[in-house]
């Protein structure tokens, strides 16, 4: 349902070899550190007298150093040539007309052709063919052809000076003139890009057994044509259940029966920027005399990019013996996730005639390229008893997922099972179809479609309350989903369920208690303003239901604490955060830690990275090899770091105590006669404490890390670990027998390291890149039938905006905002407070000033940029009267939880709401601007 096209570093590896290609994937600190330190880490300033002052890598971004690739030019970069060739990619700005080549004579007279061109006759003459064109798109558009979509590239120049580059870039800029069109012409139909269903109809109690839902039964999957979708029929032999149980939601929406009132409403949500500040960007340089293709690049998923430039090059003329990928800090947040940049990148250093190429979207080309937030069309039906109890929900969502699919199919399954906000609902049916058009492709966009329905359902309920005469929050209570309860898939979320904790907490905010006599004080003292309280509140799920992290640990025999990890960083303050993990299982964070490892000889492992399509008969024959994981790595996405990437974290530290450093305590408080001071105390492992930095447990002796690493090393105890953990919407666990040592942990994969005092026989055994691999005994996999679970991980927040709307100019000013927000744990409460603030901004552009039109007037055209996009600035997001209020966490072990996602979504409902509180009338289209709001006044 996630995310189907997620490639694994063992898929990535499995395609070097296929080739015969040496292939490495690397962090740019690797790159940089090969010719200098690397500018990130280095300050141990980051973390004094036990406490975090500041951000990893903050030091190393504040003072100008180079950790982003759009920083890095050919001269920063070990073993490159120091020249550096400049590419443009040219794009198309309509679709309304057959394309019969490219016209360059503007730069003849001034001699600024490009040194070589690269186009869609050249490449194919060459073997070059974009990786996954149904997902990625094709290079170039052939001459002879209908655009598929506004912004297609056409072609790539490259220039060998970059003055020559400049010059000819602002005569190609808006210049429709270098592209010839033949005769108009209709663009085809196309298939949509994905459709799904979910029909949920529960027993008589919420938390018992359902009637049918997808979770117990399946989820629909109509066949799509050119035509449209083909929705299956009650008659249809596979899924005539679901469709039974959908008419009869349906009828009864439309025949309501006594008692029962029903609301519907039609709600649109636009396509915008994303507005990253780092556009797409890459330099690449392929080295012909010894076949190694070298690419930097912006990526949140570095293993696809490598993989799919390997499958690029796999059938060209250009001989590949080494493909070297580094990967730069970014701030993508979606957008540079899985998209076709890179590819383009390296297509251009392969023409670089032993030059390295460095290819970069000026912000016009980012706009008409990079991938942009789905447009959706939303109907909402909800139906309500005479107590103003929710019975039935139905959500049809039709998205525009523009010229290319990338991923719209998830897109639009993931938007409408979040559809159902934070409320139980007896009955639901949910369908969503995702179409193709000629805007910009959208893409996994920051809350990848949740953001579009939970806005929408808070808006309607909102409006049911004032229509049936209910306090907005005191509804929002009476329907509140529970612990226990089931979600609109049949899923039972994990944990107890918060969010009735923050309603409580907002219902007597005094914001919310007095706002009618403020809206009657203000008013009165601002004569043509209007004022408006609102709210929303919703919960956003994180994780892709198939997760998997690797993380290794290592304690020197002075007691230095070395990590590797797989998380990189792409903004939001991972790198800094696992390195705390370890403190309260290990006494302090790592010492030493390599992030975006991509390289693991310490994991022996085999997968096909099918997670989402293996049966389960197949993963049980698979799973009995100790050696096969469902999958390898995850990219960074879905808010994944906080929970599931902290979870191996966790795991690798619990590990390294329990099978090492433990029994060197053990060791030292049980020496001496006697049984020394231990034999009074019946200590286990459950007793372990640290204190100010020292190991403890019940009244033994403290003992510091140094200690318990010199005697773990002279005893030849466990000094490393390596974990693998897999997550299908729930843990994965395994059974281990370390010489005798049986134990379970919930990890599937493991691997040891032991010290200096190590056995002859242990030390034959560390061979797995000086570990040794421990096959697992058991396994215990989450059933394959989860994968229609949705999600269950929630992340609960809610938003109240105060705002004042001009009468005469419609214009709205936000005067403060409060947002209350449920993590668990927070690793660090400073990363969470920016992660909000961030977030409630994101969310005020999209609901007030952000948006992009459809069709030929839109960015793909080649003339959108921040001239004509607002995105709001600080004294339009009431950046001096936030509030955030962040609920404690329910204990020690409560785990933290991605909430990157959800802090956006609940303001945009709140300002819709807000602003129907103030004039009367209720928006149901995004943004809601000035203009629209003139309109009706």
């Amino acid at each position: 349902m996630m995310r189907p096209t997620d490639l694994s570093r063992r898929q990535f590896l499995a395609t070097a070899a296929a080739l015969g290609v040496i292939a490495t994937v690397r962090p740019i600190g690797q790159a940089q550190a090969a010719m200098m330190p690397s500018p990130v880490g280095q300050d141990a300033g980051w973390f004094a007298d036990g406490k975090l002052r500041y951000r990893r890598d903050g030091m190393a971004k504040v003072t100008g150093s180079k950790v982003f690739a759009v920083d890095m030019r050919a001269r920063d970069l070990d073993g490159w040539p120091d020249e550096q060739s400049h590419a443009m990619t040219i794009h198309i700005p309509r679709a309304d007309r057959v394309y019969e080549g490219l016209d360059l004579s503007v730069l003849e007279a001034d001699g600024l052709m490009p040194d070589l061109l690269i186009d869609a006759a050249r490449a194919e003459a060459d073997g070059l063919h974009m990786p996954d064109p149904d997902f990625y798109g094709e290079f170039f558009l052939k001459p002879g052809t209908l655009p598929p979509m506004l912004g297609q590239p056409v072609a790539i120049g490259i220039w060998h000076d970059y003055e020559r580059f400049r010059a000819a870039r602002s005569l190609i800029r808006f210049n429709e003139g270098i592209f010839r069109f033949g005769a108009e012409a209709e663009q085809p139909a196309r298939a949509p890009y994905g459709a799904a269903q979910y029909v949920r109809v529960g027993g008589d109690d919420p938390r018992g057994e359902d009637v049918f839902s997808p979770m117990k039964d399946l989820v629909v999957w109509p066949s799509t044509s050119p035509a449209g979708v083909a929705w299956p029929g009650p008659d249809d032999p596979a899924f005539g259940a679901a469709i039974g149980h959908s008419q009869a939601i349906r009828d009864g929406i439309e025949n309501p029966p006594q008692g029962i009132t029903v609301f519907k409403r039609h709600y649109s949500s636009q396509s915008i920027e994303h507005c990253t500040m780092e556009p797409e960007n890459g330099n690449g340089w392929y080295d012909a005399a010894t076949g190694t293709l070298h690419v930097i690049g912006a990526t949140q998923s570095p293993y696809s990019a490598a993989a799919h430039i390997l499958h690029l090059v796999q059938s060209s003329r250009f001989g590949l013996n080494k493909l070297d990928f580094v990967t730069g800090y970014t701030v993508g947040y979606g957008q540079k996730e899985h998209q076709s940049f890179p590819n383009y990148v390296a297509l251009a250093a392969l023409y670089g005639d032993g030059r390295p190429v460095r290819l970069v979207l000026d912000r016009w080309q980012h706009f008409q390229f990079a991938l942009k937030r789905h447009p959706f069309e939303t109907d909402l039906s909800i139906s309500v008893d005479a107590e103003g109890r929710f019975q039935a929900f139905i959500c049809d969502m039709i998205g525009d997922g523009g010229g290319v699919m990338n991923f719209s199919p998830s897109v639009g399954t993931v938007a409408v099972t979040a559809a159902q906000s934070v409320y139980y609902f007896p009955k639901s049916d949910l369908k969503a179809e995702v179409h193709p058009s000629i805007g910009v492709t959208a893409g996994s966009m920051r809350g990848y479609g949740t953001l579009q329905s939970m806005a929408a359902t808070e808006m309607l309920v909102d409006e049911i309350a004032d229509e049936i005469g209910r306090d907005p929050i005191a509804l929002r209570r009476l329907n509140v989903i529970g612990s226990g309860m089931k979600n609109t898939q049949g899923a039972v979320p994990s944990g107890q369920m918060r969010i009735d904790e923050i309603l409580a907490l907002a219902e007597q905010e005094p914001l919310w208690t007095d706002r009618a006599s403020r809206k009657a004080e203000y008013e009165a003292a601002n004569p043509g303003m209007l004022y408006g309280v609102g709210f929303g509140s919703v919960q956003k799920d994180f994780g892709t239901g198939a997760e998997a992290a690797v993380v290794s640990l290592e304690i020197s025999p002075e007691g230095r604490l070395s990590m590797r990890h797989v998380a990189s960083e792409i903004g939001a303050g991972a790198t800094t955060a696992q390195m705390l993990v370890t403190e309260p299982f290990l006494g302090r964070p790592a010492d030493e830690v390599e992030f975006s490892v991509q390289n693991w000889p310490q994991m022996p492992l085999e997968t096909e990275d099918q997670p989402y399509t293996t049966s389960q008969e197949d993963e049980d024959r698979l799973a009995q090899n100790p050696h096969w994981v469902p999958r390898f790595t995850s990219p960074r996405s879905a808010s994944n770091s906080a929970y599931y990437f902290t979870h191996a974290t966790q795991q690798a530290a619990q590990l390294l105590l329990r099978l090492g450093l433990w029994k060197a305590a053990l060791s030292i408080w049980g020496g001496g006669p006697a049984g020394g001071q231990m034999l009074p105390e019946p200590v286990r492992v459950e007793d372990a404490r640290w204190q100010d930095g020292m190991l403890t447990a019940r009244s033994l002796e403290p003992l510091s890390l140094e200690r318990l690493a010199a005697r773990a090393h002279r005893d030849g105890l466990v000094t490393g670990v390596c974990v693998h953990t897999f997550n299908r919407w729930a843990w994965t666990e395994a059974d281990f027998d370390l010489d005798g040592d049986r134990f379970s942990a919930v990890i599937d994969a493991l691997s040891v390291k032991w010290g200096d005092g190590a056995t002859a026989a242990q030390k034959s055994r560390m061979t797995d890149g000086g570990f040794a691999f421990i096959p697992r005994s058991a396994v215990r996999y989450p059933p394959v039938q989860r994968n229609n679970a949705g999600t269950v991980y929630y992340a609960p927040c809610a938003t109240m905006v105060e705002l004042a709307v001009s009468s005469g100019s419609g214009e709205v000013t936000i005067l403060s905002h409060k947002t209350w927000l449920e993590c668990g744990t927070q690793i660090v409460p400073e990363l969470v407070s920016g992660q909000l603030e961030g977030g409630v901004a994101m969310g005020i552009g999209h609901a007030l000033y952000e948006e992009l039109p459809p069709g030929a007037d839109g960015p793909g055209n080649g003339t959108w940029n921040f001239s004509r996009y607002h995105l709001p600035r600080a004294s339009e997001v009431a950046v001096w009267t936030q509030q955030g209020h962040v609920l404690p966490a329910l204990s020690d072990n409560d785990p933290p939880k991605g909430m990157a996602e959800v802090v956006m979504i609940p303001v945009a409902a709140a300002c819709a709401n807000a602003i129907a509180a103030a004039t009367g009338h209720r928006f149901n289209r995004f943004p809601i601007s000035a203009d629209r709001i003139q309109e009706v006044l």
